[in-house]
């Protein structure tokens, strides 16, 4: 169990750092390409990278909401029993939940990997000579990283401490 908390603790820094970079990177790019439009100067590779920069800050930010417990999610047969004080039967339905969720980001894995698969053979250079299969590997990762957290936090349900 130890491995497995030293794991996410690493992905949740790793995460974290990552995702600040991305941000202020996003930032710096786009107020950059506004302001050589007014000298009349266009880089074609900004706007490629700002977007996939967005597309790898969504799925930071969904594998750290996911570590902390916030991400999305419809909990209102939760909130009841957390009202009647079930609290048994509330982290039953919290497990059932984490390994649904993980068993889902298996199949969307497998998916998404063929999808790359399918990009790396056919696809074409985005920006800098960068092949398109190359960018969409966000997908997988993404992915990998969120069903780690899911796991993560099904197996670490049973031990009693919080995961976060």
């Amino acid at each position: 169990m130890k491995v497995l908390r030293a794991l996410d603790q690493l992905i949740e820094k790793l995460s974290t750092w990552t995702l600040l970079v991305c941000v202020l990177s996003m930032l710096s790019f786009s107020v950059m390409a506004i302001v050589l439009r007014w000298f009349n100067i266009t880089l074609h590779w900004i706007e490629p990278l700002v977007r996939h920069l967005v597309f790898l800050s969504t799925f930071l930010g969904g594998v750290l909401a996911t570590g902390r417990g916030t991400h999305i999610g419809i909990d209102i047969l939760g909130k009841y029993l957390e009202s009647i004080h079930s609290e048994h039967l509330y982290h039953w339905i919290r497990r059932v939940i984490s390994l649904a969720s993980f068993l889902t980001l298996a199949w969307l894995i497998y998916a998404s990997y063929n999808f790359l698969l399918v990009e790396l053979k056919y696809g074409k250079p985005v920006f800098w000579g960068i092949e398109s299969g190359y960018l969409v590997g966000i997908i997988p990762f993404g992915f990998a990283l969120l069903a780690y957290r899911f796991f993560y936090l099904f197996v670490n349900s049973f031990t009693g401490r919080k995961a976060c």
